[in-house]
């Protein structure tokens, strides 16, 4: 008992920093979304470790076989109606909403952010949002596509039988370099960054925190990984869904 008080007490002066902070920014990854049923990648039971693919995300493999994308993320990102978003991300949308959160910048492409009600949202690794015809450049939404993949077949250009790619950075492809450019500006400007749901692995973006850090912000990290940045975080915790709700209910109690 006396450990959970302790740590409901550092978690209550965490809230008391985003409180008093003037420039909030959140940086996410893939663990904040394993809330709301999505696995992540890299951990012990992530899709890399239990049998996916990194070639899912591969450009080459891509454009030889687009079903290797579609095949292994149609149950990941392709039936997104099914998943909510979890206590983090309404949570971070009511905080910009309330003035206590100036932005998120996102490592995942699940648009549970923006599904959340979040408007200022930096996905640096790109976004299914939009599937994009490789030769002539014709655009889909996320909504027509989306019905496309969960029947189990591969959208196509009509003009061109192309599969559509989503604008989802691939290995292989360079960052959106216009998204991480406003990512890095409000990286410096912020003075309180919490890292949510990420092992700070993946460059360039895993660099972000660090950034902010240099430029005086003052770090929280929630994550059950370790994270090179831990040394330097002022507030280090590992469960989200029991930090998040302790901060949903002291920011919002009245």
């Amino acid at each position: 008992m006396n450990n959970y008080k302790e740590e409901n007490a550092d978690i209550d002066k965490l809230v008391a920093q985003i409180k008093e902070s003037s420039h909030c920014v959140a940086f996410t990854g893939a663990g904040i979304s394993t809330l709301s049923g999505i696995p992540d990648f890299r951990s012990d039971k992530g899709i890399y470790n239990t049998g996916g693919s990194q070639e899912m995300f591969d450009l080459d493999v891509f454009l030889q076989d687009p079903s290797v994308y579609y095949d292994a993320s149609r149950s990941l990102l392709y039936n997104l109606d099914a998943k909510k978003p979890s206590i983090v991300h309404t949570t971070l949308a009511k905080m910009e909403k309330q003035g206590y959160l100036q932005g998120v910048i996102t490592q995942n492409v699940d648009l549970l952010h923006t599904r959340a009600g979040s408007q200022k949202v930096y996905e640096v690794h790109g976004s299914p949002s939009i599937h994009r015809c490789l030769r002539c450049g014709a655009q889909k939404s996320f909504d027509e596509i989306a019905p496309v993949v969960a029947q189990g077949e591969i959208p196509q250009c009509s003009k061109c039988r192309q599969a559509y790619k989503p604008e989802i950075t691939f290995f292989g492809e360079a960052l959106p370099q216009h998204t991480l450019n406003a990512a890095q500006q409000t990286a410096r400007s912020a003075d309180l960054m919490l890292v949510l749901g990420s092992s700070l692995t993946v460059y360039p973006a895993a660099g972000l925190p660090e950034v902010a850090v240099r430029h005086g912000a003052k770090l929280a990290i929630i994550n059950q990984q370790n994270t090179y940045m831990d040394p330097l975080a002022q507030f280090r915790f590992q469960d989200l869904q029991q930090v998040f709700e302790r901060i949903n209910d002291k920011l919002f109690e009245d």
